[in-house]
């Protein structure tokens, strides 16, 4: 192999050629730089003709099994609740119908009586009465159902903002690291998150129109029997709205599909303008006016092109409304002409216009909500196209091998070439070496040779572009990819400072064992993060960071102390820690790299540091360029080869004399 020639000198011999990979053929990392570049992982374009508008409908029935499953008896309850109040209209209208039919008919009685305490004694008023307290029966329930229905939906909703969330949260960790660095994917996840809440009131609104769908049927049954005519004369009169809103709902979502990276970047520079992660940067270089300025400059084209779509919706839907009024009064005239000539009574002259009117009101609500849903449906499209979306690096979990325990060979890297998703440039290429089971070695190098490719590269979280990396002889693409990496414990210079516990902050590096306080105690003392932890109010339990009123900031190096305690909180067979010490002082490194050789004694341990007196520690330290092993050797036997790393540690060792 290239790293044993190379062993203690800079190799000089021109790159090999590029070997065909051994073992299983990469199918996942081709079959996943295809499906990143297609478009399941770019999203899709915004739909523009009807047939793709109406393509969307097909996550309704998806999104109603989700709502289901988020509350069984919520649906029911609201499904139940929504068929009850659609025929309480008819009723309504048909009880006051009677009570009108029946006033007519008292008022024309002979001898009536002339004063209401007289109605009641005479008994002619009974059944009138029996109507009224009907009617305010019926519109006692009526109100009665609709805060039942409002609570029943808007806690429903509530569930299933949950359970949409997290779905969403789950599919995302399924998901490889290379998707996550796509700025295209960024996107769709914007567009899905934002509809794990913002498309909720969908399950009102299709409930709404299903209720209205029942109201209108019995508008209509009722309505026929006089008139059949009336109905279709209303169907004519308001399609062209429909037509309208259909049309202006898939402007107004393919602006919001088209400006997702440009809302993207609004949120960005609101939230550096007004947030603390950057604000001393805000107020030492006086940011404060560009960001105002670049905010105002995005959120007016925003504007902008959203009030025009919305000044056009107005104008034509004044239009459409006032057509579809005319055929109303078009239809009432009609029945006013028939109760002039005696063909109906004044109830029913009252029970039709009235029911010509809420059926024109529901007609219009359904048509306008039918479109208004294929719009959410569109909406839907973003969470469900991304639940869609598939992780590249995976195989039948019948074929994965575990991770072994103990290793005997380690791993192998042979003719590894990687390129990341978009780029032309290899950020490594022809790599080849091992790295022993226990055996600890050192990457080191000037910035951008490969070091911490190689590293995710290690832990799968990317796949070889080319050549194969091995354990214990078989394919890393073998093996389970979650086991693989919770037996590594890896610590990067890009380390996350969460918003949570001092606690919570060690444990995450083995978050099942959370409330194993002894073991987050024992990994503080070796990463020497009890220091910090004891200047805390509250010691473990003291939340961390500014983002939450109660939460106390660190300094560069105690932050990094709590990410190094990770790295033993992980307890892994394999330890690797990206540049561990960059922001600690002389001593604090010093401690550090004393309890990192001890602990790493008889672990497979990579190390990345740029500086000299850590790298010199390991057994091996492997010298990267231009994304190749140039050398690798210890110490001693590089400084005598007078090569990269002879050069490196001398331009290192003059800062300090």
């Amino acid at each position: 192999m290239r790293s044993r020639s190379t062993r203690g000198r800079c190799s000089s011999a021109p790159p090999r050629p590029r070997r065909a990979a051994a073992g299983p053929p990469r199918r996942g990392a081709a079959e996943g730089r295809r499906r990143l570049a297609a478009s399941p992982r770019n999203g899709p374009a915004a739909p523009r003709g009807v047939r793709e508008r109406s393509r969307a409908l097909r996550n309704l029935p998806p999104f109603l099994v989700l709502v289901w499953r988020a509350s069984p008896p919520l649906a029911a309850s609201a499904v139940a609740l929504r068929l009850v109040r659609a025929f309480l209209p008819i009723l309504l209208l048909f009880v006051g119908k009677l009570i009108i039919d029946e006033v007519v008919r008292l008022a024309g009685l002979p001898n009536r009586p002339d004063s209401l305490a007289n109605w009641l004694e005479s008994g002619l008023a009974d059944r009138l009465a029996l109507l009224v307290a009907a009617e305010f029966a019926l519109a006692i329930a009526d109100d009665v159902f609709g805060r039942v229905v409002s609570y029943a939906e808007g806690t429903l909703s509530e569930r299933v903002s949950i359970a949409a969330s997290i779905r969403l949260m789950r599919h995302a960790a399924t998901l490889d690291l290379a998707t996550f660095e796509d700025a295209e994917f960024q996107n769709r996840l914007e567009r899905a998150r934002i509809q794990t809440t913002g498309r909720i009131p969908i399950i009102g609104q299709v409930a709404g129109q299903a209720q209205d769908l029942a109201t209108l049927a019995s508008f209509a049954a009722g309505l026929a029997a006089y008139s059949p005519w009336l109905v279709a004369l209303l169907a004519v009169t308001l399609v062209p709205g429909f037509l309208g809103e259909a049309h202006f709902n898939n402007e107004a979502y393919a602006l919001a599909h088209a400006r997702t990276a440009e809302r993207r970047e609004i949120d960005y520079v609101r939230q550096t303008a007004a947030g603390v992660d950057a604000a001393k940067e805000v107020k030492i270089f006086a940011l404060g006016a560009f960001l105002v300025e670049r905010y105002r400059h995005l959120a007016e084209r925003f504007f902008t092109s959203s009030r025009r779509i919305a000044g056009r919706r107005a104008a034509w839907g004044a239009l459409f409304a006032a057509f579809g009024t005319l055929g109303y009064y078009a239809a009432y005239a009609f029945i006013v002409a028939r109760a002039l000539a005696g063909a109906i009574t004044i109830g029913d002259l009252t029970f039709l216009a009235g029911s010509f009117r809420r059926l024109r009101a529901l007609l219009d609500a359904l048509l306008t909500g039918f479109s208004a849903t294929a719009a959410q449906a569109l909406y839907l499209e973003d969470l469900f196209s991304f639940f869609r979306v598939e992780a590249s690096i995976r195989r039948p979990a019948t074929d994965l091998l575990p991770f072994p325990e103990p290793m005997r060979d380690g791993f192998r890297f042979e003719g590894v070439g990687f390129r990341y998703p978009g780029s032309e440039r290899w950020a490594v290429r022809d790599l080849s070496f091992d790295l022993r089971a226990g055996e600890t070695i050192a990457l080191v190098g000037e910035n951008g040779a490969g070091k911490t490719t190689i590293v995710k590269l290690l832990a799968r979280l990317y796949e070889p572009t080319e050549g194969r990396i091995t354990l214990d002889g078989r394919d890393l693409g073998e093996y389970d990819a979650d086991a693989l990496r919770a037996h590594v414990g890896v610590i990067f210079q890009d380390f996350v400072r969460y918003s949570l516990t001092a606690a919570e902050n060690i444990a995450v590096g083995r978050i099942e064992a959370r409330n194993d306080r002894p073991r987050i105690r024992t990994a503080a003392v070796e990463s020497l993060a009890d220091e910090v932890v004891a200047k805390l109010p509250e010691g473990y339990d003291q939340m961390v960071g500014k983002r939450f009123v109660n939460g106390v900031e660190l300094s560069g190096g105690e932050w990094q102390k709590l990410a190094i305690a990770r790295a033993y909180m992980r307890d892994a067979a394999v330890l690797i820690l990206d540049e561990p010490t960059a922001s600690l002082d002389a001593r604090a490194e010093a401690e550090v790299f004393a309890r990192f050789r001890d602990l790493s004694r008889g672990r497979t341990s990579v190390l990345i540091s740029h500086r000299f007196s850590s790298a010199r520690l390991a057994d091996r330290i492997l010298v990267l360029g231009e994304g190749r092993v140039e050398a690798q050797g210890t110490h001693a036997e590089l400084l005598r080869a007078s090569g990269r790393y002879a050069e490196l540690f001398e331009l290192q060792a003059r800062g300090y004399r």
